[in-house]
């Protein structure tokens, strides 16, 4: 909940500003690349966040406004089948059009018609206001894709072209790995309150957990090349089915980024390509490997119940952890009239649910009840271990 509308104008236009900050160490050409489908060419998320405001909010609420171009619908729509036609996902790094210039033109001019707008505390309705919190919110997930897609778009390149020397995203784990008991009981689940979440993190329920215990710290990259060493990708009796024949599938040898050059284990990284940071999390491995390593340390994930009942005991936010629980809905779980009504529910299928947050995480914007949701396979994300048994 935004307290006035002065609170919300900044906390609008701070968030419009820093998508254009994430992209400034970008060049020109890199605003187009699109290397695989779940990856989306920066100038692609510049144009669909202000899309959303666009659509949603402003050609439905703004009295008189006119449309910037009535094509960006088309180009910048992303999933949501209510609101008309759309380009392919497959397709968007085809397009050379619009231009990058012409993007931010119309950033400029959603983002000023907003504020134009929203600076009359009379047209803030609690509608209104709603809206706009999804607004900066679907904006700041943006934020991380963007990060996550411009790490995909450089490490893929042979040059390894560093993004940005100052950020950090393996910062070394400190505390001494200790095992965390939570007794049998029942134990409150979702949010609660005025503060803004996502319609899955509704409603808060009651659940029962058997006795557990967790750790409070990640599995470091250290521990992580024990089990490759130990000949964790060769062993198919650790691995589900469909994660052995993924793993074969695609020559899964190690991690997302890791290298070996010269018999040194190196990973790309957004600040460049470093030697292995063995004291470091984890990164960009799939569940299917999270699960794998469990196994081998006859241990197991945690479910996200467990997770949120256990959270304020440990650190957290370094990486999306990968949890044992299937995506569903809560009970008592509604889908939001209209477009919104995709925004989550029609996910809940065939995915796993991650806790916490990453280092790519924008500010102000993750919770201990927020469930991000992703198919087993993928790692392109900031994603991580921490194990329960």
């Amino acid at each position: 909940m935004i307290v006035s509308t002065t609170a919300l104008l900044d906390f609008l236009l701070e968030t419009r500003k820093h998508s254009e900050t994430l992209c400034k160490p970008l060049q020109i050409e890199d605003y187009v690349v699109q290397p695989i489908e779940d990856v989306s060419p920066p100038k692609w998320h510049l144009g669909h966040t202000t899309w959303f405001f666009e659509d949603f909010i402003l050609k439905k609420h703004k009295p008189g406004y006119k449309e910037y171009n009535s094509q960006f619908s088309f180009v910048f729509n992303s999933y949501y089948e209510s609101m008309g036609a759309r380009v392919v996902r497959t397709d968007r790094g085809n397009l050379s059009r619009p231009t990058v210039n012409e993007i931010y033109d119309y950033r400029n001019y959603v983002t000023a018609q907003l504020k134009d707008w929203l600076s009359d505390e009379k047209n803030l309705t609690p509608e209104i206001e709603s809206l706009v919190e999804i607004g900066i919110h679907h904006e700041k997930q943006h934020q991380e894709l963007l990060l996550t897609d411009i790490k995909y778009i450089l490490g893929n390149n042979p040059l390894l072209p560093t993004y940005s020397e100052s950020f950090q995203e393996n910062k070394p784990v400190s505390d001494s790995q200790k095992w965390i008991q939570l007794d049998a009981g029942i134990y409150e689940i979702g949010h609660e309150g005025p503060d803004f979440c996502y319609d899955n993190e509704l409603s808060k329920h009651k659940v029962y957990l058997n006795p557990f215990e967790i750790s409070n710290t990640l599995v470091t990259n250290a521990e992580y090349l024990e089990f490759i060493e130990a000949g964790g990708y060769e062993d198919a009796l650790l691995w589900h089915s469909e994660g052995w024949a993924w793993v074969c599938a695609n020559t899964i040898k190690a991690p997302q980024y890791w290298h070996t050059a010269d018999g040194v284990s190196m990973h790309y990284t957004l600040g460049g390509y470093k030697p292995l940071n063995l004291k470091a999390p984890v990164t960009h491995i799939s569940y299917y490997e999270a699960f794998a390593y469990a196994q081998w340390r006859g241990l197991r994930l945690p479910t996200e119940y467990e997770w949120e009942a256990a959270q304020e005991h440990f650190n957290w936010g370094e990486r999306w952890e990968w949890t044992e629980s299937a995506y569903l809905p809560y009970p008592g779980y509604t889908k939001a009239p209209g477009a919104l009504g995709e925004y989550n529910g029609k996910f809940m299928v065939n995915q796993k649910t991650l806790r916490g947050g990453s280092v790519a995480t924008s500010a102000n914007h993750t919770r201990p009840t927020y469930r991000n949701f992703f198919h087993p396979h993928l790692r392109w994300q900031f994603t991580g271990i921490r194990l329960a048994k």
